[in-house]
């Protein structure tokens, strides 16, 4: 359970590392560039912990997908990023994929 849990929180981390990439205006601004440094490695250790017991391949998607929706919604909501029906469905279905990677994993242990 504490593998899925930090697993869940190094998603997030993925998104925050992300969003400070973006706003780090190629690693020039410093407090961004740092929160993306920190946030990097954090996430990447927290990985790795969680593939400890999670296989490769359902960590690293559920993963991706935790950080790549949680950095699209946050975009739309700053304004970043234009908001379209197609686009909340889309991300809804990789959190339902996501959810059905975790459910799928606990049935086969």
């Amino acid at each position: 359970m504490l593998a899925w849990i930090v697993l869940i929180v190094s998603g997030v981390l993925e998104a925050i590392w992300a969003t400070a990439l973006g706003r780090s205006a190629g690693l020039t601004k410093l407090v961004p560039s740092i929160v993306f440094v920190v946030g990097l490695i954090a996430s990447m250790a927290g990985l790795a912990f969680a593939m400890r017991e999670i296989p490769t391949g359902t960590a690293y998607a559920i993963w991706v997908g935790i950080g790549a929706s949680l950095t699209v919604v946050y975009a739309m909501i700053t304004g970043a990023e234009a908001i379209s029906l197609i686009k909340v469905a889309l991300i809804l279905v990789l959190v339902g994929c996501v959810v059905g990677l975790k459910l799928v994993s606990d049935a086969g242990h």
